[in-house]
């Protein structure tokens, strides 16, 4: 049996209480929720110094990142603490429970629903008003059955989550010892020399369009994210008109170009694959186009050593909160490079092989915590709009660990 439908206006109430800087600073994240800010170090939005208009927040309050409700970012906050004035902090109704809540608004069907009520140009942009959301009706069954759905969801989610950290962590294992592989690999180079970037390049690297406008039909167009895997996305990736891509010439990508994430995540690299030359970059990406004889799969490789890391951080310091790598910094960084063409095509040949294992190993586990994340969705869909029947499931979870 379906629950009743409810709008969201008789659920919640839109509260602003601000002045409270004594409190802690909380952050939303998508697969998070709400949490302390400074209990994650991949925040790279700067806390100003003045924080009489950020909100207080509240246990049990409800929390939306307005431009970011699309993707996910809300929750129901444990914390008390305060939040950006730019944020819409909302009181529950006592009908409600707010472990059920957390969980249907954070669901792959209520998110679809905050994207179609966003406004704005382009999703950079996007923006969920109450006046918007408060019109979104909610399947809200008795107090007790939500009660009894959000206790089920706490425990299968727990477990979900721990296998994604799990996973996520042996993922990175694997990275750091291709790292490791390649500065290796390098290091031991007979004929290697330090030599500066700007020697190994054609042209100074260059960043990529700051604001640009999408549509559907135009120019391939890379962001940092995209840099994880090229292969075969050039369909997957926005794009932006022609008429805007040929005033950024300068961004236009060859084959065989290398992609660096230069503003907050540092050193995220790839190689720009045949299907996508012509494409445009993103600002916080830059283009670095090789000398003929530089290989450009252990120049990547390069970039993922600690040796890179080391003066990335010199560069823009450690402690910054949007560490933006300068394109001078990078011509001027060391490398030690092999000087032999004959053992250049050595190493690099080592070094893609070490590759080739460890990236295969990386899918497979991207590839899982893929099915994880679906998974997780999956069920709490099915659990917050009853159809799935949480007390057959309990029991039959039960009698299964039994």
């Amino acid at each position: 049996m379906n629950p009743a439908q409810t709008k969201i206006r008789y659920a919640l109430r839109p509260r602003e209480v601000t002045g409270c800087t004594h409190l802690q600073v909380l952050s939303v994240y998508r697969d998070h929720g709400v949490i302390p800010k400074n209990s994650r170090d991949d925040n790279n939005n700067k806390t100003p110094l003045d924080l009489s208009r950020y909100q207080e927040v509240r246990p049990g309050d409800l929390v939306i990142n307005k431009m970011k409700a699309w993707q996910g970012s809300l929750g129901v906050s444990r914390h008390h603490g305060i939040v950006s004035p730019d944020y819409l902090v909302c009181t529950i109704d006592r009908s409600v429970h707010p472990g059920f809540l957390h969980h249907l608004l954070r669901s792959a069907l209520l998110i679809s629903e905050f994207g179609r009520r966003s406004k704005g140009i382009r999703p950079a942009q996007w923006r969920l008003y109450w006046e918007d959301f408060a019109e979104i009706s909610i399947p809200l069954p008795s107090l007790d059955e939500q009660r009894r759905i959000a206790d089920f969801l706490d425990g299968e989610t727990s477990l979900i989550d721990k296998l994604v950290d799990l996973r996520s962590r042996q993922r990175d294992a694997i990275r750091t010892r291709q790292a490791v592989y390649a500065e290796k690999a390098l290091g031991q180079c007979s004929s290697g020399e330090w030599t500066k970037v700007k020697y190994l390049v054609r042209a100074r690297p260059r960043y990529g369009v700051l604001v640009p406008v999408f549509e559907d039909d135009g120019v391939p167009f890379i962001r940092v994210n995209d840099l994880l895997d090229l292969s075969g996305r050039a369909s997957g990736l926005l794009r932006i008109p022609v008429s805007l891509s040929s005033q950024y010439a300068r961004t236009i990508t060859m084959p065989g170009d290398i992609l660096l994430s230069v503003v907050g995540t540092l050193g995220r690299a790839a190689i720009v694959p045949d299907e996508l030359a012509g494409a445009n970059v993103a600002r916080a990406v830059c283009s670095i186009r090789l000398k003929p004889n530089v290989d450009a799969s252990l120049f990547t490789a390069w970039i993922a050593t600690g040796e890179f890391d080391r003066q990335a951080v010199l560069a823009t310091g450690s402690d910054s909160a949007q560490p933006t790598l300068g394109m001078e910094d990078l011509s001027n960084f060391s490398v030690r490079w092999p000087t032999d063409p004959n053992e250049q095509e050595r190493v690099a040949g080592q070094v893609e092989e070490g590759r080739q294992g460890h990236t295969e190993l990386v899918r497979r586990t991207d590839r899982q915590l893929a099915l994880l994340a679906e998974r997780r969705q999956a069920l709490i869909t099915a659990a917050v709009t009853g159809r799935l029947d949480v007390t057959t499931a309990e029991r039959s979870a039960h009698g299964h660990a039994l």
